[in-house]
């Protein structure tokens, strides 16, 4: 018996490494198609209505899911008969999804074009067009992927590039990148995160209170990021509150209890956080008692100096 273990077991481990030697080196094992739904904004969102577009469901493509991209989903989830509750899941961007390669035109293109310049800084014109650099672009993200670079977007190029996160725009003068952990370059979330944080970043600029320091989203595939176990999967952003000076970006962080903590402008901002994500914040951790009483934010321990936003 114990010989037969033994056997069994070195079996496992051969047909494991023939099985990881079949594998794309860099695939993705994690990538999945997002769920958007009402009050949702970002690439993806844009992505969407362009496909909506694509299969004659035509709606502004402003990159915000509101009712008149609501109303176009459950149509065309109708018409598919899928499960028409407005979400866009797996099922959903499937049905839209569909394979466009070289010598393709259209609104599924312009999709394409969108997310491979939002996600990987790809820098094509959206027009529709899938010529020569557009084809080289879908290589490119592919081999990044690891998923075979044949130049054709079909549903596992989908998946991925839905699935893939987006960095952080800091160049708007909104927002300044921080990484008070050591955790450089983890400014990358999903594409909603990402587009819902910085419109309300936009918004609270307006209001003369300086900038919004941003740290510690997470890495561009996610994964382990050191002391932030929560902030692997793209949906968890820390910021930090707002000083009376206005100085957050430059004088470093303070608690709630710091002297020159500016309780009413870091209340302004967990609005405008919740506001640009109506349905879609899960809970702000911050511990300054009085935005917990007035229920904006949440205790936890060690949340004295900055607030970390979890999106749904």
């Amino acid at each position: 018996m114990k010989r037969l273990a033994r056997i069994l077991t070195l079996f496992a481990a051969v047909a494991g490494l023939l099985l990881g030697l079949s594998a794309p080196a860099r695939a993705f094992p994690q990538a999945a198609f997002p769920l958007v739904s009402n009050g949702n904004r970002g690439s993806d969102v844009v992505a969407l209505q362009h496909l909506l577009a694509a299969h004659g469901r035509s709606v502004p493509v402003d990159g915000v899911f509101g009712p008149g991209t609501h109303s176009a989903v459950v149509g065309f989830q109708q018409s598919k008969g899928l499960t028409a509750d407005g979400v866009v899941g797996p099922a959903t961007w499937g049905a839209l999804a569909v394979t466009v390669r070289r010598g393709d035109n259209g609104p599924a293109v312009r999709a394409v074009q969108s997310l491979l310049t939002a996600k990987r800084g790809a820098g094509l014109a959206v027009d529709g067009a899938f010529g020569s650099g557009t084809e080289s672009a879908v290589r490119t993200f592919q081999s990044h992927a690891g998923i075979g670079s044949d130049g054709v977007v079909g549903p596992t190029t989908w998946k991925n590039l839905l699935w893939h996160y987006e960095n952080i725009g800091f160049g708007t003068g909104t927002m300044c990148a921080q990484s008070p952990d050591g955790n450089a370059n983890a400014h990358w979330a999903t594409a909603g995160a990402v587009a819902q944080l910085e419109a309300a970043a936009a918004t609270f600029a307006t209001t003369g209170n300086g900038r919004l320091p941003v740290g510690d989203a997470g890495f561009e595939h996610g994964g382990d990021i050191p002391g932030h176990a929560s902030h692997e999967v793209g949906m968890d952003i820390d910021v930090w509150p707002v000083r009376t000076d206005s100085a957050q970006c430059t004088a470093g962080r303070i608690t709630w209890q710091s002297t020159t903590y500016d309780r009413a402008a870091t209340r302004r901002l967990v609005q405008e956080i919740r506001a640009k994500a109506p349905g879609h914040v899960q809970l702000i951790y911050f511990n300054d008692p009085q935005l917990i009483a007035e229920g904006l934010t949440t205790s936890y321990p060690n949340h004295d100096n900055h607030l970390h936003i979890r999106y749904r």
